[in-house]
């Protein structure tokens, strides 16, 4: 009974703290320049929003960034003294109750917790919220958009609910919840953006959703990393991984020499060492989207190639840095977004291997930039062509990557003052 009596009496204060900052924000008026970006995730791992940010702020926008701050955002970001982190708290996981008590709990926490923070900041023009996750955020931020008279821009980076399906099954009373609220709340907005073309298309036809395609594009800082800073990345690697260690001691004692290349101690010039192995990356989030297994199986069948007298080179794998080529194990939960890390690759001139699926084809274009894959058997197929007369500058692998280079991407900046400033500037 207390503890009711005290949920009631925390309620009351938090409406009366609520409705003063709603009359001191009513009085102020709306700043048009000012656009507040709402991530109910990581900022830091949410690399799209980070490039809205910057590209607001250079068209003359103030910024007000919002989300959690588990992991360092980009230094253009920090250094900016136009925009504005605002940290969230995020709700540990209760240790009591049943799962949906729990979910429910944390629904709440977050609806009064963001509603309480949008309303402290300066009133905006505009409102852009990353979804997933939506629940509540989407709820939240259209009510702020009408209390403080700013316009809500969703920008659809896939579906949550069917996020939430990989762990509990597409039928979940809770999966079933969030799509209807996903729907409902979805057509609050006034703008929406989306990744792909196939998600335009379904929200337009499935949902009564219009939204606009705006496609992921490298940041200008992805570019091909010179040999001499491979070469120092690679030497500074080798003290740590023996992969990346010499195989074999120089002439000359002087000279610095890794798995991967060598500089010259009287010209101070790198070049690939002859006979190195190729490097082949791939980064994940370790989502239930990603399935690794595919890429060890692989792996275990190109082994089986050079034990049984293929020539193939040695392949040194890891997780993320400079290489001869990527490997995408990103599987849509929706089957209506793109891989970033893809992206990412393709602005460093990275061709890449791609698992499947159905919009895929929007990013990777099959024998153009990369290959695209349905399971191990045909990676493993697909490195084995690629790599069969590695290092070769006439093979497969050179040949995407000048195309590649000959393709003139498009990067962010330019592509975002083509397509979002427009459309924010015309509403």
């Amino acid at each position: 009974m207390a503890a009711s009596c005290v949920a009631v009496l925390v309620m009351a204060a938090s409406l009366l703290l609520l409705l003063l900052v709603l009359w001191k924000r009513w009085r102020r008026g709306r700043a048009d320049w000012h656009v507040i970006i709402v991530v109910l995730g990581d900022v830091g791992r949410s690399p799209r929003m980070q490039y809205h940010a910057l590209s607001f702020v250079k068209s003359g926008f103030s910024v007000t960034l919002m989300g959690f701050c588990n992991s360092r955002p980009y230094d253009e970001l920090l250094q900016n003294n136009r925009i504005q982190i605002v940290s969230l708290t995020e709700l540990p996981k209760l240790a009591v109750g049943p799962h949906i008590f729990q979910y429910g709990v944390k629904v709440v926490f977050q609806s009064v917790y963001l509603l309480w923070k949008l309303m402290c900041r300066e009133p905006a023009a505009y409102i852009f919220l990353q979804n997933p996750p939506g629940l509540p955020a989407i709820a939240v931020c259209w009510l702020v958009g009408c209390l403080c008279a700013s316009k809500l821009v969703i920008d659809w980076h896939n579906y949550g609910y069917s996020i939430m399906g990989l762990v509990h099954g597409s039928s979940h009373p809770l999966v079933l919840l969030a799509k209807w609220y996903e729907k409902l709340c979805g057509r609050l907005s006034h703008l929406n953006l989306c990744v792909t073309n196939s998600m335009r298309e379904d929200l337009a036809q499935n949902w009564g959703i219009k939204a606009v395609t705006v496609y992921d594009k490298p940041a200008s800082f992805f570019k091909e990393t010179p040999l001499g800073l491979q070469h120092q990345l690679f030497m500074k690697l080798s003290c740590t991984y023996s992969a990346f260690k010499a195989c074999s001691e120089p002439l000359d004692p002087d000279t610095e020499r890794s798995a991967f290349t060598e500089r010259d101690p009287q010209s101070g010039v790198v070049t690939h060492l002859r006979g190195r192995p190729a490097l082949l990356v791939s980064s994940t989030s370790w989502t239930e989207d990603e399935d690794f297994s595919i890429l060890l199986a692989a792996l275990e069948k190109f082994e089986q190639l050079i034990l049984d007298g293929e020539s193939l080179p040695s392949l040194v794998c890891v997780i993320t840095g400079s290489a001869d080529l990527g490997v995408c194990l990103h599987k849509s939960s929706s089957g209506l977004d793109l891989p970033m890390k893809v992206v990412d690759m393709f602005g460093c001139c990275l061709p890449v291997c791609a698992v499947n699926f159905q919009c895929l084809h929007e990013l990777v274009k099959h024998d153009e930039n990369g290959l695209v894959f349905e399971g191990s058997e045909e990676l493993a197929a697909q490195l084995q062509m690629l790599f069969s007369a590695f290092p070769d500058p006439t093979g497969k692998l050179s040949q995407f990557r000048q195309n590649l280079r000959e393709s003139e991407q498009l990067r962010w900046d330019e592509s975002w003052k083509q397509t979002v400033l427009p459309l924010v500037m015309d509403t």
